[in-house]
């Protein structure tokens, strides 16, 4: 039987699915991006959860991040931008990732060029996707 860590990163990734860019899951980044973009999700840091007594329940704040690339010639800015905004539409409508999260929020991305070697530059940002969930095992 999977984690709560799991089941809730399993249920974000398909979440992702939904959008028109293909979507990996802890790959490295490929040789080529798709004319629709990349997005890859990093399970990223739990962190320190504050722990309540009785019952016992451990509080995450879990800092997962969803990488999003894009490459084009023109019209790059206008889809990452599109790319960005995606992930923000599904992650409004689905706070809850199907009731296995008390709530997801992602932040602002820090978008970046990329020089490419004999291509198109890849314009590219790691988009922090905080989930709040709670746990009686840190392990569980």
């Amino acid at each position: 039987m999977p984690t709560t860590r799991e089941t809730i990163l399993s249920a974000l990734h398909a979440l992702l699915q939904t959008q028109p860019a293909p979507v990996l899951r802890g790959e490295v980044l490929p040789e080529r991006v798709p004319a629709a973009g990349l997005l890859i999700l990093r399970d990223g840091d739990p962190g320190e959860p504050a722990v309540t007594l009785s019952p016992l329940r451990y509080h995450y704040q879990h800092r997962a991040e969803v990488e999003a690339v894009v490459q084009a010639g023109t019209g790059r800015d206008a889809a990452f931008d599109t790319l960005a905004a995606g992930i923000g539409t599904v992650l409004s409508a689905a706070r809850t990732l199907g009731g296995f999260c008390d709530w997801v929020e992602a932040e602002a991305p820090r978008p970046v060029d990329l020089a490419v070697d004999g291509a198109a530059a890849l314009k590219a940002a790691v988009i922090p996707v905080v989930l709040h969930y709670s746990t009686s095992d840190p392990l569980a």
